[in-house]
């Protein structure tokens, strides 16, 4: 459901962006949702987690078989079969 907006704005910047947004082909409305839409989503991405860039490059890259996977005797597990 889209609702009006009203939002104070210098008048030079309006120029600006309603040029910008007739070069682009798209209204200015559409293009002040997506960047509202950007800026939410990565704060709610940065809220939810906080991951290292190496865990960052680890995620995805397998999956745990089961939901009710015991990870600490699947690891005391695949050690044991590794070192003894």
């Amino acid at each position: 459901m889209n609702t009006k907006l009203t939002l104070t704005i210098e008048q030079k910047i309006i120029k600006k962006a309603k040029q910008y947004a007739k070069d682009k082909n798209r209204s200015l409305s559409d293009i002040v949702e997506n960047y509202l839409k950007i800026l939410t989503k990565e704060e709610h991405d940065q809220k939810a987690e906080k991951l290292s860039p190496i865990v960052k490059s680890l995620r995805g890259s397998f999956k745990i078989p089961k939901e009710d996977m015991n990870y600490k005797k699947e690891l005391r597990k695949r050690l044991e079969g590794k070192y003894l």
